[in-house]
This record gives C-alpha cells, structure tokens and sequence, in this order.
C-alpha cells in the first residue's frame, strides 16, 4: 500500500511540474488554449485524491459508501463502489469531486479506482444543454436523468484516474473494473 501511495503521489507531483514548467500551447488562432489548465486541474486531481487510497480517509472526508458494486447493465465493465459526498454535488472543483469509486482488492479491502463530479442541470430540462459545464478540457456528459429516485437532471464528468480505462479516461463504465459475485444490487422484483 505504501509503495502504491508514494507512486500516486510521484505521479502527481510530477504532473503538476510539467504543467508548470510546461508553456500554455497556442492555437493556430493565436489564442491560449486549455491545455496547460487541463494538465494542471489533473495534476490536482491526483494530489486532492491520493489520500483516498486508504478507504477509511474517505469515509472520514464524507464520502459515504454505497454497499453494492455497480455493473454496467447494456455491456462490459463496472463503476466499482460509488461513495459520494453531496457537500460536492455541483463542484467544478477538480480538488472536490462528487463521487470516488473503488473496486475490491480481492483481499477484503477496496482500492481507488476513479472519481466523478456531478453538477444539476440548471432548468432540469433533458432537452437542453447550455448549461454544460467543461473540466480537464472535457465538456461533462448529459443531461442525464437521476440515477436513483429524488436525484435530479444532472451533468456528469468521470475520470479514471488511479485505474486505465481502456474505452477513454472520460468514459462512464470501465472495462477494466468489474463486480465480483454477488456485490451488485438485487434486481427489484417483477
């Protein structure tokens, strides 16, 4: 564990150098671009998260753990286990992500795998979408409904983070990540 936290934390100290020594990249336009913002927000990403390695440090910053695994039902992949902290619902913070996601270590423990934020869309209206919000130099996915009764019309940004995805770090389900047997929830009854 050790070893995994002092790697997490060389990579994000080694991200947020480069976006620092690094010049912001100009467009042909001759105007800034995002992406020496984009590294830089990732770089924090890394460092605000890495402590959430230990699940306890999560449960202890108030993310709340859901006890099922969340599988993706239309193909491969997972979520893992969401924990969420609804004091971050709405934050474009990359430092105060909504949701952290954990898979089983396969020795009675989860390891960090993701992370998600979650911003409510403005008129709850799925038709439009000028309220998209952007992070990392990705626009957030939606509107998409409530995943779950009382959560509203919402935009969302996954990013995984601490786990390869091999769909695309911004993808919502990773194919890498699955549930073991018996983890998810129960179907509700027919």
């Amino acid at each position: 564990m050790l070893r995994s936290l002092a790697l997490a934390l060389t990579t994000g100290a080694s991200l947020a150098l480069s976006a620092l020594a690094a010049p912001a990249a100009v467009s042909a336009a001759g105007g800034d671009t995002d992406l020496g913002r984009a590294v830089a927000a990732r770089a924090l990403v890394y460092q605000a998260t890495a402590r959430y390695h230990r699940h306890s440090e999560a449960v202890a910053a108030g993310y709340v753990p859901d006890k099922y695994c969340v599988a993706n039902r239309q193909g491969p992949g997972a979520l893992g286990y969401p924990h969420f902290n609804h004091a971050y619902d709405n934050s474009v913070d990359p430092a105060k992500p909504a949701a952290l996601y954990y898979e089983d270590d396969r020795s009675g423990g989860k390891r960090l795998v993701g992370v998600q934020w979650l911003v409510y869309d403005r008129d709850q209206n799925l038709a439009t979408d000028d309220d998209r919000p952007t992070m990392l130099g990705t626009a957030f996915k939606g509107p998409l409904r409530g995943n779950f009764p009382g959560q509203p019309v919402h935009y969302a940004l996954h990013l995984w983070l601490w786990k390869k995805n091999p769909l695309g770090a911004h993808e919502t389900y990773n194919t890498a990540v699955t549930c073991l047997p018996g983890t998810t929830r129960p179907a509700p009854p027919a």
